[in-house]
């Protein structure tokens, strides 16, 4: 008789992910996956001579690029409450009649998005790469980054945060997971 082979339902059991330490996922083969973070700006709000430098200098960026990276778009969920919270305090301060109504407008909205008819999101933007060396990782690291900034866009490094979600976002349908965590 033949030993049953137990198959794991949730996909962290089988993901080659060794950890997530100092913004790099490291995998079992001894690769790194890392990147920077692009804080979204929406150029075309800007004249046309703004937008067509910034598209001028993002195809310059991509074709100095010498290897294999990934464009990721990722939504990572927000939690409006405190924003809520703070229209409270405004209305309950507030005296003017429409002032009052304002804000009671700006909380009915947000409310609206807490229900479960709406997902409040933040759309985020990752350029990623896998590398083996720390040397190398660094010089992309600083290449994209720099290129990043005479683009006119702000960046910076992935977070382990960054990284965990878009694992949550690509493998559980946006649910954060909790493999891996201590907890109290």
């Amino acid at each position: 008789m033949k030993p049953k082979i137990e198959t794991s339902k949730y996909s962290e059991d089988w993901l080659p992910v060794k950890q997530i330490l100092n913004g790099m996922i490291q995998l079992d083969d001894g690769y790194y996956v890392t990147g920077v973070k692009v804080s979204p700006k929406n150029i075309f709000i800007m004249d046309e001579q703004y937008q067509d430098n910034v598209i001028f200098s993002l195809r310059n960026l991509y074709n100095t690029i010498d290897f294999e990276f990934w464009m990721v778009i990722a939504d990572r969920p927000v939690d409006i409450s405190v924003y809520l919270s703070s229209l409270q305090i405004l209305y309950s301060r507030s005296n003017d009649a429409v002032q009052r109504k304002l804000i009671q407008q700006d909380i009915n909205k947000a409310n609206m998005f807490r229900s479960q008819e709406y997902n409040v999101v933040d759309t985020e933007y990752y350029i990623l790469f896998k590398e083996k060396k720390m040397e190398v990782i660094q010089k992309k690291l600083h290449n994209i980054l720099s290129g990043l900034v005479n683009c006119g866009l702000n960046s910076q490094q992935v977070s382990n945060n960054d990284l965990r979600m878009l694992l949550d976002n690509f493998f559980n349908a946006g649910k954060p997971t909790t493999f891996g965590t201590v907890t109290a």
